[in-house]
């Protein structure tokens, strides 16, 4: 759907942008997407060896993996704020700058304190990604192309996870976890040069109510759909952030699977995952298009998704760990939900507060960010068992139904 002209862009400004140009700049998204989630992960892969070299034990490693989510959290509705406000090609150029500065220097840390500060960082960097790319998509789709695109730009941080799965271990093995982290973060900065040549210094909205600068300040008012987007959204990262923070451990530990084996294994999930994602998307719109009703869609399609994540509560318990990883790969099918989620978001946020919804949807599913690792190291110490931490992680997911179903109405902006 081509964009209206506008009457006399300023300089730098693309007016009516094309589609292949649109389609480049979420490509460029998936790209930072994938880095993104590569820099927040690789800290789950080589937990094992990094924990064994500073002492660290569950309780311990839960403090670690929890750090980022302090800041990470913390800066989403600010950083939803600005994306609304500010131009979204430097913001989100500076914002990548510093979250990879942070995981390159993480390769020099040498105590525990050092390593959460760092981590502290990174999420204050990595905040954006969601937000600004949300805010991005609203402006460059129409509402009823509004599944696919975060679909695509998000299966970004499933694919960073697979890669990480692939090449964290091999980069361990081959030069140990400081160098590690030192090349996956320096070397990423290399995407700040396609970013800032594709990008343009402005983008007028292909709907014109989804103004790129609104016109006075907005409020972003807790009524009751961003209410019921929020909670389901805790839920769904709940069970989300158990398998990006533990699931490498528990690989090494229960399963007694190598670091490289673990990796390959863990790669897997994340990989349907990531696939899922933009399915996902792409057969909401397709069904939207073809006169489907958008609620029952969206809804339709996150149920469905929600209630394979019930296959963790067996992966933990079978005695076969092919068994086991078959279990949570079929589970990793969750990411069926992941676009329609974005898409029920747009669809209720006001035109001119999608970024700040999104920062405030994404600041209290990760708390459960925060939570997720913390309860799970806790659950462990407890009990020596990690079966009742994913059985734990299974029925929080699927408890989020109810806030969707129940509390969130039919899909459209809020007066």
């Amino acid at each position: 759907m081509a964009a209206p002209e506008a009457a006399a862009p300023s300089p730098g400004s693309v007016a009516a942008i094309s589609n292949a140009h649109r389609w480049s700049i979420v490509g460029l998204l998936f790209t930072a997407s994938m880095l993104n989630y590569m820099d927040r992960a690789t800290i789950s892969i080589a937990l094992p060896r990094l924990s064994a070299d500073l002492g660290l034990g569950p309780s311990s490693k839960g403090v670690l993996l929890s750090a980022f989510f302090w800041s990470y959290a913390l800066m989403q509705i600010p950083i939803g704020w600005l994306s609304d406000r500010v131009n979204l090609r430097w913001l989100y150029a500076g914002a990548f700058t510093l979250w990879s500065l942070a995981q390159g220097l993480t390769g020099f840390a040498g105590s525990l304190a050092v390593l959460i500060g760092l981590r502290i960082l990174l999420g204050l960097g990595e905040s954006i990604y969601l937000p600004g790319g949300t805010r991005i998509v609203s402006l460059l789709f129409a509402r009823a192309e509004r599944g696919l695109p975060p679909g695509l730009f998000d299966a970004g941080t499933r694919t960073g996870l697979f890669l990480d799965g692939l090449l964290i271990p091999w980069l361990l093995v081959a030069f140990g976890w400081g160098s590690m982290f030192s090349i996956v973060g320096f070397a990423a900065l290399v995407w700040l040069i396609p970013w800032l040549l594709v990008f343009p210094g402005r983008i007028d909205p292909v709907e014109p109510s989804a103004s790129y600068e609104p016109k006075r300040p907005a409020r972003a008012k807790f009524n009751r759909n961003l209410f019921g987007l929020c909670l389901g959204f805790f839920c769904f990262d709940y069970y989300w952030y158990l398998l990006v923070t533990w699931l490498p451990d528990y690989l090494v530990t229960v399963r007694h699977l190598s670091l490289p084996q673990a990796g390959m294994s863990a790669a897997l999930p994340y990989f349907v995952f990531g696939i899922s994602q933009p399915l996902g998307g792409w057969i909401g719109d397709r069904l939207i298009r073809r006169g489907w009703d958008e609620t029952r869609v969206r809804k339709g399609l996150l149920t469905a998704a929600f209630l394979t994540g019930l296959l963790l509560i067996p992966a933990a318990r079978v005695e076969s760990t092919t068994a086991a990883v078959a279990l949570i790969v079929g589970g990793s099918l969750v990411g069926l939900s992941t676009a329609n989620i974005m898409a029920m978001l747009q669809a209720c946020a006001p035109p001119n507060q999608v970024a700040l919804w999104t920062g405030i949807e994404n600041f209290v599913g990760n708390l459960a960010g925060i939570l997720a690792p913390l309860v799970t190291g806790l659950v462990i110490s407890a009990t020596g068992l990690y079966a009742p931490a994913f059985a734990l992680a299974a029925a929080v997911l699927v408890a989020g139904l109810l806030s969707y179903w129940l509390i969130v109405g039919k899909l459209g902006p809020t007066p």
